[in-house]
């Protein structure tokens, strides 16, 4: 049974007001290669900066070795990191970068006395030791007889090699790495893609790396976490991950994609795209799924013969596939193949069983806390919407001070009642002018779905955050700052407390 080196156990971090990791767990084998990846703010660097002791965590625990860490400073902690940006000593030839660290530590030796009693000494490493450990620490980045170079003449591959042996050059038992490729150009970062594995085997200790780069997670880890909005969203094998995505972030960020609405019609049967396939999932019959098909997994035909046919209307050639766009109706499917075919040109298209993932959908509606105020309109999600409350009270209308009138009657102040609202995913719309709608917020994600385009708006600031997710077939880019327009006769409400004030 694989030991675990290090344990995240319920993990949150803020800073200031601001929610940054959200109660992650997981833990790191000894001698993994683990990689966490997401985009940019997904909280990956501040989990890796917490298990060096950079910072802190808010609340829950950090273990090494089943120890408590949590609150150990960096330099007491058995690991050392490597930045994107090097740091490396400018003044300092490879040598000394490297052995800087070495001249600092101190060790404890045991000493006899002349009585034969035993004691020991923190003492610095002798030159000869600290020379022994840089010879060996070059040799396994492959920058032997480098020793006098100066850092100014080294390519930026052979610096990050140098900030790599001035790290393992201490024994850590996790080497911690944060994105160090990213200063790289394209050919370098695939070369050193496979020496850092290669380094990892030779070394066999634990490798902790940080990275938005998919295909870098993918050629290299032995697991890989996958990060969204400070929260875990899968860990897993590469293959494991790219093959059984958790949900449709996932599929969308790991490797290309298509990813269509569909309705589960029977056992092992699914429609999408106007179609029914066969499919290897096991769902209830009439249940909504996401469906994930890699452009990988569908073949191309004639049109005769296709469940289902389109028209090519792109053509990409990718090096080692062309990427083929085909319009089928009022979809757009993405297919890789080696083989080409010409624009306008119409074809088949046959996707096997084995090929199809269904996956839950994540978002069915939209459901907030909301208010009602003064003016009989709903306060959520950080602004105020017109909307209609006669429904909270079946029969009821409002008079002409705009009380609400029951159908019995009654008369209703409804100022400050809870409310539960509902909004479907296509009843919002967005705008650029910030005045057209009730409330603001950032696009924080964007997922194409074959004719549409999964939207999500976060609106609010910390905890106040409120995400609405809906489908339009406008493209817009994520962090745009827009309004949310949600028309009156779209909003549903239900009283969330029997008691209601009363004039």
């Amino acid at each position: 049974m694989a030991e675990h080196i290090i344990e995240l156990q319920d993990v949150t971090k803020y800073f200031g007001d601001n929610l940054v990791i959200d109660h992650v767990s997981f833990y790191v084998n000894k001698g993994e290669f683990i990689t966490f990846l997401g985009p940019s703010g997904c909280g990956k660097t501040t989990t890796l900066r917490m298990i060096a002791g950079f910072d802190l965590p808010t609340s829950g625990k950090i273990l090494l070795n089943g120890e408590d860490i949590s609150r150990l400073p960096p330099n007491k902690r058995p690991v050392n990191t490597v930045f994107q940006r090097y740091a490396l000593f400018p003044h300092l030839n490879i040598f000394e970068n490297i052995a800087f660290g070495l001249k600092c530590k101190r060790v404890e030796n045991t000493y006899r006395n002349k009585d034969g009693k035993e004691y020991t000494k923190r003492e610095r490493l002798s030159k000869k030791e600290i020379a022994e450990k840089v010879k060996k620490a070059l040799a396994l980045v492959d920058l032997e007889g480098f020793e006098k170079r100066s850092v100014a003449t080294l390519s930026g591959g052979q610096q990050q090699r140098v900030a790599i042996a001035r790290a393992i050059v201490n024994e850590p038992e996790i080497l911690l790495l944060d994105e160090p490729l990213g200063a790289l150009d394209l050919k370098m970062r695939k070369e050193m893609q496979l020496e850092l594995k290669e380094m990892h085997r030779r070394l066999g200790i634990t490798f902790i790396y940080v990275t938005h780069d998919q295909e870098e997670a993918l050629t290299m880890s032995d697991t890989i976490v996958v990060m969204s909005d400070g929260v875990v969203q899968q860990i897993g094998t590469p293959q494991g991950i790219y093959n059984e995505p958790a949900n449709t972030f996932v599929a969308d960020f790991i490797g290309e994609s298509n990813i269509f609405n569909g309705t589960v019609v029977g056992k092992h049967k699914v429609k999408f795209c106007g179609k029914m396939f066969d499919c290897v999932d096991d769902f209830g019959e009439g249940e909504p799924a996401d469906v994930v098909v890699r452009p990988e997994d569908i073949q191309m035909t004639s049109p005769d013969k296709g469940t289902l046919k389109g028209e090519v209307i792109s053509v990409v050639f990718k090096g080692i596939h062309y990427e083929i766009t085909v319009q089928v109706g009022k979809y757009e499917v993405v297919v890789q193949s080696t083989e080409s075919r010409a624009v306008g040109e119409t074809i088949g298209l046959n996707v096997a069983p084995d090929g199809i993932h269904l996956m839950k959908p994540k978002y069915t509606t939209n459901v907030f806390d909301g208010v009602i105020n003064k003016a009989n309109k709903v306060e959520f999600a950080g602004g105020e919407f017109d909307c209609d409350v006669t429904q909270l009270y079946p029969g009821s209308h409002l008079d002409e001070e705009d009380y609400l009138i029951t159908a019995t009657g009654e008369k209703l102040d409804l100022t400050g009642t809870e409310v539960k609202v509902e909004v479907g995913l296509y009843d919002i719309e967005i705008s650029d002018d910030e005045d057209a709608g009730g409330t603001t917020g950032h696009i924080i994600s964007i997922i194409y779905k074959g004719d549409h385009y999964r939207v999500i708006v976060r609106t609010g600031d910390s905890d106040e955050d409120e995400d609405f997710v809906f489908a339009t077939e406008d493209l817009w880019n994520e962090n745009d700052y827009v309004s949310v327009i949600i028309p009156r006769e779209k909003i549903k409400l239900t009283l969330k407390n029997t008691e209601e004030k009363k004039r």
